[in-house]
């Protein structure tokens, strides 16, 4: 269970890793991904090259409009967590420092988040909504004969970008936010294993969440981690063999034999950088990946339309802003011209179900390197940051490859974007393309390198309960196990790209589905628990006692006849005399603790200066008033916590170590210490019970 001792497990022993596996987690997930990979297999050979086209227009019109109306409250929920209260609580004890320097917390997250998706899409997506847009923003009209009117080349640039940067932009990481602040928050502030099952403590209990309840939600979040980065892993396998292709170093960049080569050798890089964790081999690869990633950028930005690109990027954060409203709730969107509602299915619903598959595996990847940021820092770095960096992405590469479409009507062939190779394409079309083909090569393996480790040691996180020290065993075994499952899915759809991208868009859309209904449910759960957080969250303020100087003095001129110093000097005397002896019987008679507010004379050459100012700091913690009550007998006001507030996962205690680091454990450790030190001695707290059993003891 996740609650026992956890003992030290040896890296490379079969025995321990087998026994430290939560087997009801790892075979069930094991196997569900095995039959998905056989049905997957067996339906393409089956119905030919139509049947994934089939299977996602089925599942898009069975639950596409869930997708889009949920990644709208995400959205909602994000900014409502950064922006209130709600912000002020740190992740960790409220004294603790953040793990990570803003600088490697951010490319760690990012290059884990969606690198690898931006070089596959920065110039792809925005060419083929320029070419296709949806109907809702393609045509502006129709003309005396009836005929539909469409948008000028400047116009449909602007939605293009527009609707390719909402893609990409708040929807995309409010969906993250949602499962990796539920865990930073559940583990770091309140002690809980790091696994998505305790998430939904604050709903269904202690009891359930460590019953099959628990093991079906961590399933989920596996299978749904899995197949994710294997969406990933196969655009990214695809765009490598296209930039082999565009040297001239392969002939057929869509043989499935090459496709099998790429996937061995990089995640046998992957599996020596998962083998090295997160501090080292993946926290290095992530800070060198961004620094190429941005001379690549820079490098496109320098040699391309400079000038025009600048103006874009302005005009392209107006294009998202117009974007955002219009297609939020946009669940039927078809192609201009065309019939059925296809444009919704093949980028919206497809994007918001591959975000919410990689949910568990960034979620949790971003909370492990979060620890003691607040979640105002959080949701600002996870949600607008990495926004702005798809802004700016996007406009480097998707507004140069319209550019030149525009007006050299280089990047489209016969009405089609070659998707896979449109980053070489752009590429070719500037100085040293040999050079930046090489790069951009290398910027796609390592994106491909950390989704496939951070992959594969967040599945593994999630086979043990939640612990973080796993056998580089099992590591591996994930590694090779993913590896497997995208070879196999690329296979399924046979040797046309478009098809192996069918292919994986179902998988995407498919596996969200069960893990979209477990992220709504812990919004409910953040909820709960952020509101009783913040109703029992000290304010601290600063609080004057006594009139202002200026107040004080006024006062004391008041019936002063002339200008009488000696007069106003007597009066402010006699008030300030006055006014001490009041605050004394005040806050002597209510308070011991606020009584005798003039400091022992011995204490006060020790005093700092900021201790010796007319002014104090008091913790202030809200009452709601239907919980106060008034004393018959003494007529002063008390009230009951009990009637307050409720904590939903109140008095359990953990023998982890995630438990004894957090601040609810920190706060359970000083009680104890507390009772035993000022208590009457007559009982003795027993680890592993709760409060109120050690108190009947």
């Amino acid at each position: 269970m996740a609650s026992q001792p956890e003992a030290r497990l040896r890296d490379w022993s079969p025995a321990d890793a087998w026994r430290g596996l939560n087997k009801p987690v790892f075979i069930p997930a094991v196997l569900i991904i095995v039959i998905g990979l056989i049905f997957a297999t067996i339906w393409g050979s089956a119905n030919g090259a139509d049947a994934f086209e089939t299977l996602n227009a089925t599942i898009v019109d069975t639950i596409g409009w869930w997708y889009v109306l949920i990644a709208t409250g995400f959205v909602v929920f994000a900014l409502w967590a950064g922006l209130s209260k709600v912000g002020n609580i740190r992740l960790g004890r409220d004294d603790e420092k953040p793990e990570f320097s803003l600088g490697s917390w951010f490319t760690m997250l990012f290059a884990a988040g969606m690198g690898i998706g931006l070089v596959f899409w920065g110039v792809a997506e925005p060419l083929w909504h320029f070419i296709a847009p949806p109907d809702v923003t393609g045509a502006v009209g129709t003309d005396a004969a009836g005929e539909v009117v469409t948008a000028g080349d400047s116009a449909a640039m602007g939605t293009a970008m527009g609707q390719s940067i909402f893609h990409w932009g708040l929807h995309a990481w409010a969906i993250y936010v949602v499962v990796g602040l539920g865990l930073a928050y559940m583990t770091f502030r309140r002690g809980r294993p790091l696994s998505v099952r305790w998430l939904l403590e604050p709903i269904f209990g202690r009891k359930l969440i460590e019953s099959w309840v628990g093991h079906v939600i961590d399933v989920v979040a596996i299978v749904g981690t899995v197949f994710g980065i294997v969406t990933s892993l196969g655009i990214g396998t695809q765009q490598i063999a296209a930039g082999l292709g565009f040297m001239g170093w392969i002939e057929d960049p869509a043989n499935t034999v090459l496709l099998t080569v790429i996937i061995v050798v990089i995640m046998a890089i992957a599996t020596f950088s998962v083998i090295t964790g997160v501090n080292k081999g993946l926290k290095w690869l992530s800070n060198f990946n961004m620094v190429m990633a941005a001379i690549l950028a820079l490098f496109v930005l320098a040699a391309g339309p400079t000038l025009f690109l600048l103006q874009a990027f302005v005009g392209n954060l107006g294009e998202y802003l117009m974007a955002f409203p219009q297609l939020m709730f946009e669940t039927s969107a078809n192609y201009v011209g065309g019939e059925d509602a296809g444009w919704s299915g093949d980028w919206t619903i497809y994007y918001w179900g591959w975000w919410m598959s990689w949910s568990p595996f960034v979620g949790m990847f971003i909370a492990r390197i979060s620890r003691g940021r607040t979640i105002r820092q959080f949701v600002m770095g996870v949600l607008l940051a990495p926004t702005l960096v798809s802004i700016l992405w996007f406009t480097i590469f998707g507004s140069s490859g319209i550019y030149y479409q525009m007006t050299e009507g280089v990047m489209v062939q016969d009405g089609n974007v070659d998707t896979v190779g449109a980053t070489f394409s752009l590429l070719e079309q500037l100085p040293l393309a040999s050079i930046t083909a090489v790069v951009a090569i290398l910027v796609i393996a390592i994106f491909f390198i950390t989704s496939g480790d951070s992959g594969s040691l967040v599945t593994d996180v999630l086979s043990y309960g939640g612990r973080t020290d796993t056998p580089k065993l099992t590591r591996v075994f994930w590694t090779i196990f993913i590896a497997i499952t995208a070879i196999v899915l690329l296979a399924a759809g046979g040797e046309a790209a478009d098809a192996a991208l069918r292919v994986l868009q179902v998988t995407s859309i498919a596996a969200a589905a069960p893990l979209s209904i477990v992220m709504v449910l812990a919004v409910i759960a953040q909820i709960r628990m952020f509101t009783y957080e913040t109703q029992t969250m000290p304010r601290y303020v600063r609080i004057r006692p006594t009139a202002s100087k200026t107040a004080l003095v006024d006062t004391a001129r008041h019936g002063v006849e002339g200008d009488s110093t000696r007069e106003v000097h007597r009066n402010l005397r006699s008030m300030v005399t006055g006014q001490r002896a009041a605050l004394k019987g005040f806050f002597g008679s209510t308070s011991a603790t606020l009584s005798g507010l003039e400091k022992p004379a011995s204490k006060q050459a020790d005093a700092p200066d900021e201790f010796s100012a007319d002014d104090m700091v008091f913790a202030i913690q809200d009452v709601p008033a239907h919980s106060t009550v008034v004393n018959p007998d003494t007529g002063t006001i008390g009230w009951d916590e009990d009637v307050a507030y409720h904590d939903p996962i109140a008095d359990q205690v953990f023998e982890t170590p995630e438990f004894a680091e957090s601040a609810t454990g920190q706060q359970w450790e000083s009680e104890q210490i507390y009772e035993e030190a000022v208590g009457n001695g007559e009982s003795e707290s027993t680890p592993g019970t709760t409060p109120e059993e050690n108190s009947k003891r």
